[in-house]
């Protein structure tokens, strides 16, 4: 064979072997596309389709039993008015304030303390506290009803053996009902995010704590100069998770307390609720999910840009 005839057969060949390659790389595509195209056709009816017809809707007045009628903005002009909608959102702010840094620091805490004990005690303490966060929050909510009921109630039992003659009334008081549901609320919270600090924990170089003890430092500051800054991105990631959960809490409001005493307790979710489902304004109700979907966007990119300029 010539070497001219030797060059065109090694060409040939190459670009056999490249259609070869390129028609794999088609079927590896449509393959994975054919795993993925049940979930992506679900996830784009029930999420993108919703999402883009609640706004539609929320330019609309539409009291469900009747056909939608465009709007336009009256809506979102009409939230601005609207009293009960500030209540509720400095309710809600109130139950973010309250959350966030206790469960952050609550959380962080357990992670440090469990991450110390052995093996056998680390399961049990790990399935223990972690155990209330893939509880059923009604089931839980209906535990804690109990728990704070004013007359025959756990909590106020302990008051009353203690000398506490008046305990308080929990969550029929104004003053008392948003710290009870608080209290819950960090119970069921703080296992979930005690578990996403031991995996930040593990990540963590066991040279950084040996070359420390050499020099001499103590556990606290071990602590406090390597453990804290080194959690500073799963911190982050909590801070951020933690506030989207503590702006959505509804479920223990619509089973202890239902908004109740006097609105004292009615978050902007619980809001958007009673404004869709009880009194069939879909249209309003939209509207403000819509706004309060801003603000929780808001929030984060904040969020966002402050740990940016940490970094830098």
């Amino acid at each position: 064979m010539s070497g001219m005839e030797r060059i065109k057969s090694s060409r040939q060949s190459g670009g056999w072997r490249r259609c070869r390659a390129g028609g794999l790389k088609r079927r590896e595509a449509l393959t994975g596309w054919a795993f993925v195209l049940p979930e992506l056709t679900g996830f784009s009816i029930f999420t993108f389709f919703s999402v883009g017809y609640s706004f539609y809707i929320s330019l609309t007045k539409y009291e469900l039993l009747s056909p939608p009628v465009f709007v336009g903005i009256k809506n979102y002009a009409r939230i601005f008015r609207d009293t009960k909608f500030f209540k509720y959102l400095g309710n809600t702010i109130y139950f973010v304030i309250g959350l966030v840094p206790t469960v952050l620091v609550i959380s962080m805490l357990l992670a440090i303390v469990i991450n110390r004990k052995t093996k056998i005690l680390t399961n049990i303490y790990r399935s223990a506290l972690f155990l209330p966060c893939i509880t059923s929050t009604v089931a839980i909510s209906l535990v804690w009803i109990w728990i704070l009921n004013p007359d025959i109630g756990i909590i106020n039992m302990i008051l009353r053996a203690v000398g506490v003659q008046n305990p308080p009334r929990w969550l029929e008081s104004v003053f008392w009902a948003k710290p009870a549901l608080i209290v819950m609320r960090i119970w069921q919270m703080s296992g979930y995010y005690m578990m996403i600090f031991l995996a930040g924990l593990q990540a963590i170089p066991d040279s950084l704590y040996e070359a420390a003890e050499i020099d001499g430092a103590s556990r606290r500051q071990r602590t406090f100069y390597i453990t804290v800054p080194m959690l500073s991105n799963t911190t982050f990631v909590v801070a951020i998770m933690l506030i989207i959960e503590s702006f959505n809490i509804f479920e223990a409001v619509f089973v202890m307390t239902e908004g109740r005493p006097l609105g004292s307790t009615n978050t902007l979710m619980y809001y958007i609720y009673q404004l869709g489902f009880q009194n069939y304004n879909m249209g309003y109700a939209s509207a403000v999910a819509w706004i309060f979907f801003l603000i929780i966007l808001g929030i984060t990119l904040v969020q966002y840009r402050f740990r940016r300029e940490i970094i830098v």
